[in-house]
């Protein structure tokens, strides 16, 4: 094997080392395993992972260039939150992209989606009988996402994908929340469901709107 070929071999595995590592620390802040103010090391995270302590100072580069850590040279990195100003732009966000895509929805798409969200709500039920907060989250973030799909607009859609980290993460961060207003949740995404069948674009984006505001994550 020449130098060239076994060198392009160490950089592959070394990326793929470190996108492992990226991908786990990362999901281990968006769930709350690491939640904001927790230190995290460079060598225990390599131990976790089961990778060496390089490719694990990489992902911890990416993810502060995120925001989501800060690294402190020779101290380990901290998770951050998400301050009060990000969480009403999130909302914000969400609103408009959300409310947009329904009033634009056709007829036929409006109907199709309806059918699939309560499908969606059945699921959130179970999800909340069996308390799994992460299944119930996973579901509202596919729910929600449901209202800009009906848009039919591609690049809404890849503006509304920029933003599930930040949901999932005050999702999380509000976990307990949801829990205490379980049957609140599902009555709302009822009526949404219910304005969407309807075509009733601005009970819609009332009920949203509120319901946007009383299920934000806080901030940290």
């Amino acid at each position: 094997m020449s130098t060239n070929t076994r060198s392009s071999r160490t950089a592959t595995e070394s990326m793929s080392a470190a996108e492992r590592a990226y991908s786990v620390i990362r999901g281990q802040i968006l769930n709350g395993s690491h939640v904001p103010g927790t230190m995290l090391g460079e060598a225990a995270l390599a131990t976790e992972i089961g990778v060496s302590r390089t490719p694990v100072r990489v992902a911890l580069a990416r993810l502060q260039d995120e925001g989501w850590i800060h690294i402190y040279p020779k101290r380990g990195a901290i998770v951050q939150g998400i301050d009060e100003r990000t969480v009403a732009e999130l909302a914000d966000a969400r609103f408009v992209l959300e409310t947009t895509a329904v009033e634009r929805a056709s007829e036929p798409m409006r109907q199709r989606l309806a059918e699939k969200l309560g499908g969606l709500i059945t699921q959130h039920r179970a999800a909340f009988a069996e308390g799994d907060v992460a299944r119930f989250i996973e579901l509202t973030l596919e729910f929600h996402r449901g209202f800009v799909e009906a848009g039919d607009n591609r690049v809404m859609l890849e503006m509304y994908s920029l933003l599930s980290d930040r949901h999932r993460f005050t999702l999380f961060m509000n976990s307990r929340h949801l829990l205490d207003r379980s049957d609140d949740l599902i009555a709302e995404h009822e009526a949404l469901v219910a304005h969407l069948r309807s075509g009733d674009s601005a009970a819609f984006a009332a009920t949203l709107r509120e319901h946007i505001a009383e299920n934000a994550g806080p901030a940290h």
